[in-house]
């Protein structure tokens, strides 16, 4: 009887006739069962005697050997790999320098990070066989980073327990990870980003053209050469004051007037604040504190050693001076700086300051920057236009060269940690670490200094500067504390302000002074309850109580940003509607609106501040005393000086000292004593700022 395998059956017996019984002619038997249209004789071992025959092209020698950091998003390679580096690229190879490779399979960007002329020579290499190092295919670009930073990287990825390449990518160009990109041409290209510089006209006049008299009747021409008697002008600005000039100016041109040149456009270069907190003009004295703090920064800079100093200076003691002070000298002798500030929202009032002091040549680098922003500031510190940096963590892996100085504002601040993606560094610790590799200096600066950096400086391990007054004739705020549960035994609560705080706020307005009040969650309340069988909101994805938001009538979530309406009736019990608990700036914007209708109240969160542009309104107004007063998160704690702020209020103060952190009560003090010193920073205040 005739029984039909299966046909998972018939391929096993095949494959097991074909191995194990077929031997080596099998496999070609094989082959043939597979519909191959080649005949039987052609799967026959040809004969390689005319091949032999042939010379093969002998392989190109080696100059050097080389570590390649693969650039393979998908592939966690957290260690170089060993080429050999062509004699035709001996001149091209360099740190730093993108390179094409072939890694098993594939082809594949990677930057070198090591050269040596010996394959031994290279970490990591020293049991490899030359034989079976591959060469570098070609030079893709020119170097980005240099062995510094090669270094720095190689230190993080062991520090932070991540891969090299995540850890340079932090010094590339911004824009991503490059793409190899084959032509239809065979050559190999890397991708670039899609935002492309941009180039500005420049009209200037010739040597000739200051000479030149236009004809009575040419208006247009004598405008043109008035306008440029001062210097060159971008034809955009010609248009703008005079409309169209393209005509004139071609006409001018072809004379031999004015010549028109391209020139690169830095854009992020164009931030201008109305603040006068901004202003980096030069004091006539310097204190004596300041000037011990810069000696003790010129010893640092003498011992050559990368030392660390710790500025440690009371709020409005003048420690932004003495940054600017250290800079002057350090752009003195030829070298470059870098200012790290710990908040996106610090950077229009910090550049304000050193541009008032450095002017053009001074980088601004953080996320909220445009793409192409970001490109022109990272290619202007590149070409060496710009001397000093400031910037959020990220401006510290600018390539500044000659790089003598990092400042390392409010040293203390968490946001200094990134959490997300990696690596996960930490800002201060590295620029500590870069400055040692550069043989500079790191300035901490903080009136709260973290207790790792406090233990530092106490052991000797830093120099320490104390600023301990305050600049001028400004005193310390005077401090009172009022207690909430008391106060609501006694009937002295008002909605959510004690009448210690709502009498000292009536005073102060009544002076003609400003308020600060100090509410560290934002929204209207931080959950929604049910009065009958207490079900919250909570988001589905992260399990924490969603946030109420009136302004927009929604429930968000403030870790991953999920939103949801607010229900009518509880979804559980369906018996009653949901109550707000709590309070956030926005329930204390709303109240203290009610409490004091005639004063002017703002409030700046995330909420409220949806882009650069609208939180230097709020900044603005409130300093030109047009806001009464101001309603903030975190935002408000650090770096500001407003002159007429005499009053601060923490609101709920107990829950800074609860957060599930280990580090709880020393931010909690951190961010008091920050936000407190924002009263009383000036002398013509006529009573000290009280908190």
């Amino acid at each position: 009887m005739y029984v039909s395998e299966p046909r998972s059956l018939r391929a096993g017996l095949l494959f097991l006739w074909t191995y194990g019984i077929g031997g080596a002619g099998a496999i070609a038997e094989q082959l043939s069962l597979f519909g191959s249209p080649e005949p039987k004789q052609a799967l026959e071992k040809p004969d390689r005697s005319a091949e032999q025959a042939k010379p093969e092209s002998a392989p190109e020698p080696v100059a050097a050997y080389a570590s390649v950091v693969l650039d393979i998003p998908t592939r966690a390679l957290s260690e170089p790999f060993a080429y050999g580096i062509p004699r035709s690229l001996a001149n091209e190879a360099q740190i730093g320098s993108t390179v094409l490779v072939h890694f098993g399979n594939r082809a594949a960007a990677g930057y070198i990070v090591d050269i040596a002329p010996e394959l031994g020579d290279l970490q990591g290499n020293i049991t490899l066989d030359t034989a079976r190092i591959k060469p570098i295919e070609t030079i893709l670009s020119k170097p980005l980073f240099g062995a510094e930073s090669a270094r720095i990287a190689r230190w993080m990825s062991r520090e932070y327990v991540a891969t090299l390449s995540e850890c340079l990518r932090l010094f590339l160009p911004p824009g991503g990870s490059p793409r190899v990109v084959k032509g239809d041409d065979g050559v190999w290209t890397v991708e670039r980003p899609a935002v492309k510089p941009i180039q500005n006209r420049w009209v200037m006049l010739t040597p000739e053209g200051f000479d030149y008299t236009p004809p009575k009747t040419a208006v247009r021409q004598r405008q043109l050469i008035e306008a440029l008697q001062c210097g060159p002008v971008t034809t955009r600005d010609l248009n703008l004051l005079y409309n169209s000039m393209s005509a004139t100016i071609k006409a001018l041109e072809k004379r031999g007037v004015v010549v028109v040149e391209e020139r690169r456009a830095w854009r992020g270069c164009s931030e201008q604040t109305t603040l006068s907190s901004a202003s980096g003009k030069a004091p006539v004295s310097l204190t004596n504190g300041q000037q011990q703090a810069l000696a003790q920064i010129e010893r640092a800079r003498l011992d050559a050693h990368g030392d660390v100093v710790l500025v440690d200076g009371v709020t409005g003691s003048g420690k932004t001076e003495v940054y600017l002070q250290a800079i002057e000298r350090v752009l003195a002798q030829g070298r470059t700086a870098c200012v790290l500030v710990p908040e996106i929202s610090l950077t229009a009032q910090t550049v304000g300051r050193f541009r008032s002091r450095f002017g053009e040549t001074v980088a601004v680098f953080h996320s909220r920057l445009s793409a192409g922003e970001r490109l022109d500031q990272w290619d202007m510190v590149a070409s060496g236009a710009a001397r000093v940096v400031v910037g959020a963590r990220s401006a510290l892996f600018l390539p500044l060269r000659h790089l003598q100085l990092i400042v390392v504002d409010e040293e203390h601040d968490a946001s200094y940690k990134q959490a997300d993606p990696a690596p996960r560094y930490n800002a201060r610790d590295c620029a500590v670490v870069m400055a040692r590799l550069w043989g500079g200096r790191t300035l901490l600066g903080s009136a709260t200094p973290s207790l790792e950096t406090w233990v530092n400086a106490g052991s000797g391990k830093y120099g320490l500067a104390s600023l301990t007054e305050r600049y001028g004739d400004a005193r310390p705020p005077e401090i009172f504390v009022s207690d909430t549960i008391r106060a609501a035994k006694r009937g002295e609560r008002h909605a959510h302000f004690n009448k210690l705080l709502l009498d000292k706020m009536e005073a102060a307005l009544g002076r003609g002074e400003q308020v600060m009040l100090f509410q560290n969650r934002r929204g209207f309340a931080p959950y929604v309850e049910c009065s009958e069988c207490g079900w919250t909101a909570r988001c589905p994805h992260c399990n924490v109580t969603l946030t109420y938001h009136k302004g927009g009538g929604k429930l968000v979530c403030h870790y991953c940003g999920y939103t949801a309406p607010v229900p009518a009736k509880c979804p559980s019990c369906k018996v009653t509607d949901v109550v707000p608990r709590g309070f956030g700036t926005e329930k204390v914007e709303e109240e203290i609106a009610r409490l004091f209708p005639a004063a002017r109240v703002a409030r700046l969160d995330r909420d409220s501040v949806t882009s650069e542009r609208a939180f230097n309104a709020i900044i603005a107004d409130f300093e030109a005393r047009k806001t009464d007063i101001l309603v903030g998160t975190q935002m408000i704690t650090k770096g500001f000086d407003f002159g007429g702020v005499s009053l601060v209020g923490i609101l709920n103060a107990d829950n800074l000292l609860n957060n599930p952190d280990f580090r709880a009560a020393e931010r909690a003090f951190q961010l008091m004593t920050q936000v407190g010193g924002r009263a009383g920073r000036r002398s013509a205040v006529r009573t000290a700022g009280r908190w």
